[in-house]
């Protein structure tokens, strides 16, 4: 199901406050403290002329975010930035200088951060990335997760030396008690959705996303007319979507936000058009997609940039996964995790549908921008959808390469 954005702050310019932490400028700034990570580089933009073709559309690029910073994911850009900017203003706040990320090794600034702790909740992948921005500032992390969470992707984030704590319920019950908590002891939580009186943070991390529009636009031959983005509470598709509106303005592409049809707070915020919280029902394979609730933060930008909001269903996406594993022509091998693959999902059941083609424009002579936001973060559940496994697929992929 697709709609039109109907709001009545459709095409309105991005507040300032948004514009300052999510366009041109703050992209810049999150490239600099990049460079300063020993294993940051770009990620590949993938083109796929043989599925755009069977599309009935003029190009298809696909940012793979599985090669991230190590996690597999898009969100070790955001936990991780947050929480170096956060240690770095603590420092600044008790030095009383200015400092950049290259003190943060310093031994000054390294006794502050030992002393602090950072919170989060998490279905898997933002959990991950604030353990591991912890442990690069010798931080303690405390991740708490729903009965959802795989025990892999527990143990994954486990690895960076965070203390996990089970919740019962959903996602947004686990954002509630790592909220309550953090708050009690005296903690810092660093959310990636936002909630009244708490947007900085979740403005941090979705600050470090601005990295993966940036990085694209520098590579692509053309820009994109359409852009589709996958939603869990919000945060990737707004920053998104704020880079580009800051970036192009009116002639910005246009952009879909998709939604697990189990799992749609976005889209059914935007078809009621306020904030609307969902009732926990049937899991989606979309894991990382699995809230209910959305972002305050996220739902004010995409209400002034996002285009249409449409829903794709469990097994659209295991289809993409597939189709990725198994490209058509001389296609490059993707591999997309659950959820990484929602936003070809979107595509795929937007191209194949000649009123939701018509309604977003989306013709022959389109170029379309996707992100694939995760890798195979859950390789046991990638096999069981896919019918081979990652580490096998990257072997096959890098025989083919050598011949």
């Amino acid at each position: 199901m697709l709609i039109r954005n109907q709001h009545p702050d459709y095409r309105k310019p991005l507040a300032a406050e948004d514009a300052e932490t999510l366009g041109v400028t703050a992209a810049d700034a999150v490239e600099r403290f990049l460079a300063h990570r020993p294993n940051h580089r770009a990620t590949p933009l993938r083109a796929l002329p043989s599925l755009a073709a069977d599309l009935g559309i003029g190009a298809i690029h696909l940012k793979d975010e599985g090669y991230r910073l190590g996690l597999g994911s898009f969100k070790a850009l955001g936990g991780a930035y947050a929480v170096i900017r956060l240690v770095l203003e603590a420092a600044e706040r008790e030095l009383g200088r200015p400092l950049g990320i290259a003190d943060l090794r310093t031994p000054d600034v390294a006794k502050i951060s030992s002393a602090m702790t950072f919170g989060c909740a998490t279905d898997g992948n933002h959990g991950r990335s604030v353990a591991q921005g912890a442990q690069l500032v010798g931080a303690r992390s405390v991740i708490f997760v729903h009965g959802g969470v795989s025990d892999a992707r527990v143990e994954a984030i486990a690895r960076y030396g965070a203390e996990m704590v089970r919740v019962a319920g959903t996602y947004d019950d686990s954002v509630a008690e790592a909220a309550r908590v953090c708050e009690s002891k005296g903690w810092t939580v660093v959310s990636d959705t936002s909630w009244p009186g708490y947007e900085r943070i979740p403005g941090l991390v979705m600050q470090g996303y601005t990295a993966i529009m940036r990085e694209a636009l520098e590579k692509l031959p053309a820009p994109p007319t359409h852009v589709f983005v996958q939603a869990g509470v919000g945060g990737i598709a707004a920053a998104t979507a704020a880079y580009l509106a800051d970036r192009f303005g009116e002639a910005r592409p246009t952009f879909v936000v998709v939604d697990p049809a189990r799992a749609a707070c976005i889209f059914e915020t935007a078809r009621a058009g306020h904030p609307v919280k969902l009732q926990h029902g049937e899991p989606t394979v979309m894991a990382m997609l699995e809230c209910y609730e959305p972002s305050l933060l996220a739902w004010r930008i995409l209400s002034r940039t996002a285009d249409a909001f449409m829903t794709v269903e469990d097994e659209d996406a295991v289809e993409v996964m597939n189709r990725l594993a198994r490209p058509l022509g001389h296609d490059p091998v993707v591999v997309a995790g659950e959820s990484g693959a929602a936003g070809m999902a979107g595509l795929f059941r937007a191209a194949r549908d000649s009123e939701m083609r018509a309604a977003i424009g989306l013709d022959r002579n389109s170029r379309v921008l996707l992100i694939v936001t995760e890798g195979a973060t859950d390789p046991d559940r990638y096999r069981e959808l896919v019918g081979i496994g990652p580490d096998d697929l990257a072997a096959s992929q890098a025989a083919v390469a050598a011949k």
